[in-house]
């Protein structure tokens, strides 16, 4: 895996605004986040393609309040439960050159986003987001998520030769041709950790992007240390033991081999 760090300032004065090319899909998860889903959808730069909300089962005024803020907005229904099903269904439904993907509670600061963009137009393929970067930093994590998430990327580092900062942050960017690579299948929390290994084992350019990332602005968060972190480490194990692992291995492989119309004549 090819990684490295981009230090990117936002931009000066005005609204930052994506390029027009590539076309940039926002695919945002969102149960409950009526109150929240104003702030977002406000700072959001302009340029975009098109945002996609995934809703999750929400009982609130979450997906009116989106079409009241961004009338254009595709409203996509979770078919299952947790973060990596909703993140899986707006991949499906995405359409755009580059996939952002960012959070509805008002924590990851829609105004970044022309960063990842940058990340990606300088070579990356996976613009990863870090708290924990020189130009991140978070008024949101506990000092026990802190220490749970030091300890996870250690041990991601060690197991998958990565030089990772950062391991359980959902604001990301990629181009889409990356998706097959990802095969996201978990429910949970976890899926941002499956994200990051299933790059890095499939040889992706992985440039980690400094994030601030501010408190939720209304609402309890759905996440729970203790079981999600417990979540993560089974998946990182996971991910390691398991021989389905390095099919992210053999896509590499294979895209470097000649193909056979290609091969020398003897």
């Amino acid at each position: 895996m090819n990684t490295h760090r981009e230090s990117l300032s936002p931009t000066a004065g005005g609204v930052a605004t994506v390029p027009a090319s590539p076309r940039v899909s926002v695919v945002m998860p969102a149960r409950n986040e009526a109150a929240n889903l104003s702030f977002v959808l406000d700072h959001l730069p302009g340029g975009l393609f098109e945002v996609i909300l995934v809703d999750g089962h929400s009982n609130d005024d979450t997906v009116e309040e989106a079409r009241r803020c961004r009338p254009e907005i595709r409203v996509v229904s979770q078919g299952g439960d947790g973060k990596g099903n909703a993140l899986a269904c707006g991949f499906a439904a995405a359409r755009g050159d580059v996939i952002v993907t960012l959070d509805a509670d008002g924590s990851t600061d829609p105004e970044e986003i022309p960063r990842f963009i940058e990340a990606l137009q300088h070579g990356a393929d996976f613009a990863k987001g870090t708290r924990f970067a020189p130009g991140g930093g978070s008024a949101d994590i506990t000092a026990l998520r802190k220490l749970g998430n030091s300890a996870l990327v250690s041990l991601v580092n060690v197991l998958f030769r990565t030089g990772f900062t950062d391991l359980c942050y959902g604001f990301n960017a990629f181009w889409t041709r990356c998706l097959p690579r990802f095969e996201v299948d978990s429910d949970g929390f976890e899926v941002e950790t499956l994200i990051n290994i299933r790059a890095a084992r499939s040889g992706l350019n992985v440039a980690e992007v400094p994030s601030y990332e501010r408190s939720r602005l209304h609402g309890l968060s759905n996440l729970r240390a203790w079981s999600d972190g417990l979540r993560v480490l089974r998946t990182v194990l996971s991910e390691y033991l398991s021989p389905c692992s390095y099919k992210a291995v053999l896509w590499s492989e294979l895209e470097r081999q000649p193909a056979a119309d290609d091969a020398p004549k003897g």
